[in-house]
C-alpha cells in the first residue's frame, strides 16, 4: 500500500488576485506620507523629543493591516483549497529466474574480452540489475554442475557470488544435461507466475549423469521455460595455453552443439539464440528481458476534501477584531 496527500486549489485564478494585497499597503503608505497635516509654528521642538506614540496610533494602522490580512484569507477560501489522498495498491507478481552458466576451461577463449567467461558474467550481472523485482539464482556447470546462488531478491549478493565464479571451480568438461537438470530441481517448487532458465554454453555435452534431452523434458513438465544461448565466434579463436615459458596463444576450433541447444529450446517453449559477439549477448539478454515482463497490478484510490473552512472562519474572526478596535476602541476618550 502507498499513500500520498497532496494540497491543490479548485479554482487557482482567484490566487492571483492576492497581489492586490502589497498594492493597497503600498497605497496606504503613499497616502499616510502625503496627507496633509495641520501646521504650528514653535521656537523649539525639544520638547517633543520624549513624545512616544501611543497604543491607539499602532492600532489605528493595525486595523488596515487587519483587514488587508482578512482579504487575503478570504481570496485562499474563494480559491477552494482541497486535500487529496491518493492510495495505491501493488501487487508484483514476480518471475523465477535461474542462470545456467558454463564454466568450462573452453570459456577462457578470448574471442570476446577479456574472455567468453568475463563477457558472459558482465552481461549477465547486468540483467541482474535490470529485474528488481524477481528472484534469481545461479547455477555454473563445467564437468559437474552445482548452484551457487538459490534463487533470491538480494541482488547484491547474487552479483558477488557472479564476480567469483571461475574456470576450475570443479573438474572440467561441459555437462550440460547436468547443468540443465541442477537448475530445474531449484525451480520445481516455485509458485510464481512464470519460470525461467537461461543456459549459456560454448561447447558440446561431454559429460554428467543425466541427458540434456531429458533434462528439458523435466523443465517442460515442471513449466519450466529454457532459453539456451550459445556462446562464440565462428573458426578458430585464440585461446591462451598455459606452458613453462608462460602463456602461449593459438587459435583453436570449439565447436557448439547447436542443434541440441534448438531441442531444448523448444521442448520447453523458449527459444535459442546465438551470441557471436559480446554486443550480441548483450541484445539477447535485452531480447529475453522484454520477453519476461514481471506482471505489475496498481489498483489507485483517491479523494478529495474542500478546506476553505478554516480560512473562512480566520477572515471572519479577523474582521470582528478590527471592527472592535475601529469602532470602540479607536472612538473611546483616553
Amino acid at each position: 500500500m502507498y499513500e500520498e496527500f497532496n494540497i491543490a486549489f479548485a479554482q487557482k485564478g482567484f490566487l492571483y488576485l492576492i497581489v492586490i494585497i502589497p498594492l493597497l499597503a503600498l497605497w496606504y503608505w503613499y497616502r499616510l506620507r502625503h496627507k496633509k497635516q495641520p501646521e504650528i509654528k514653535v521656537s523649539s521642538t525639544k520638547g517633543f523629543s520624549l513624545y512616544r506614540p501611543k497604543l491607539k496610533l499602532y492600532l489605528y494602522h493595525a486595523s488596515f493591516g487587519l483587514r488587508l490580512l482578512a482579504l487575503t484569507f478570504i481570496l485562499i477560501a474563494l480559491a477552494r483549497p482541497q486535500s487529496s489522498m491518493s492510495s495505491r495498491d501493488i501487487t508484483i507478481e514476480g518471475i523465477d529466474i535461474m542462470i545456467a552458466l558454463d564454466i568450462s576451461g573452453s570459456m577462457l577463449a578470448e574471442d570476446f574480452k577479456p574472455n567468453r567467461m568475463e563477457a558472459a558474467k558482465n552481461v549477465a550481472i547486468e540483467f541482474v540489475s535490470s529485474r528488481p523485482n524477481d528472484r534469481i539464482g545461479l547455477v555454473v556447470f563445467s564437468g559437474e554442475a552445482f548452484t551457487q546462488c538459490p534463487l533470491t531478491t538480494d541482488h547484491v549478493v547474487l552479483k558477488n557470488l557472479f564476480k567469483d565464479v571461475r574456470t576450475g571451480m570443479v573438474r572440467d568438461g561441459t555437462a550440460i544435461g547436468d547443468g540443465l537438470a541442477t537448475a530445474v530441481n531449484r525451480l520445481r517448487t516455485s509458485t510464481a507466475m512464470s519460470k525461467v532458465i537461461i543456459l549459456l554454453t560454448d561447447g558440446v555435452n561431454n559429460m554428467g549423469m543425466i541427458d540434456p534431452l531429458t533434462a528439458a523434458q523435466i523443465a517442460q513438465k515442471f513449466g519450466i521455460r529454457v532459453y539456451t544461448i550459445g556462446v562464440g565466434s565462428s573458426g578458430p579463436v585464440p585461446f591462451p595455453f598455459q606452458t613453462p615459458r608462460g602463456i602461449v596463444y593459438q587459435n583453436v576450433e570449439i565447436p557448439v552443439d547447436e542443434t541440441l541447444l534448438m531441442e531444448i529450446a523448444e521442448i520447453t517453449g523458449g527459444s535459442y539464440f546465438w551470441a557471436n559477439t559480446q554486443n550480441k549477448l548483450e541484445h539477447i539478454y535485452e531480447e529475453i528481458n522484454q520477453l519476461e515482463r514481471t506482471k505489475i497490478d496498481v489498483t489507485e484510490f483517491k479523494t478529495k476534501e474542500d478546506k476553505f473552512l478554516p480560512f473562512v472562519l480566520v477572515a471572519f474572526v479577523l474582521l470582528i477584531i478590527e471592527f472592535l478596535i475601529r469602532n470602540i476602541y479607536l472612538k473611546t476618550i483616553p
